[in-house]
């Protein structure tokens, strides 16, 4: 069923409509690129400088929290370069090419580490004179 009015006359609303909204001012006259090239080379160059210097600040920051960038080249080496590098022979009396190379390598070794006292090598050092003479006696 449909609903009965009352009889009594309606209100007119306590506020009135919406007024509508006022217009945005005209946008802002576009300069037509009256500047100087110069002008517009030397933008670009300031910008450059400024994202140059940001990027290197950025990488400075980034250095501080994981530390320095490590680059490492890798060569390699052709035969030929390897045999020009190759060390000469070696003519001193600790080659032990007479056949005492281990005691030579072992008192060479023990001069290494005591350089300063010589006498705890004196066994290596009489075991290598023991060797060459030994070795002396087969070649003669």
């Amino acid at each position: 069923m449909p609903r009965r009015s009352s009889g009594a006359p309606r209100r007119a609303p306590l506020h009135s409509p919406p007024q509508p909204a006022p217009r945005a001012p005209p946008p802002a006259p576009v300069k037509g690129g009256n500047g100087s090239v110069m002008g517009g080379i030397g933008g670009t160059i300031a910008d450059g400088m400024a994202w140059g210097t940001g990027m290197a600040m950025a990488h400075r920051a980034m250095d501080s929290v994981l530390g320095p960038r490590v680059i490492q080249y890798e060569t390699a080496a052709s035969p030929a370069s390897a045999a020009a590098t190759a060390p000469a022979p070696n003519t001193n009396s600790f080659d032990g090419s007479n056949g005492c190379g281990g005691q030579s390598n072992a008192l060479q070794d023990c001069l290494n580490s005591f350089g300063s006292d010589i006498s705890k090598c004196q066994f290596y050092m009489d075991m290598l004179r023991e060797c060459r003479r030994s070795s002396e006696t087969s070649n003669a």
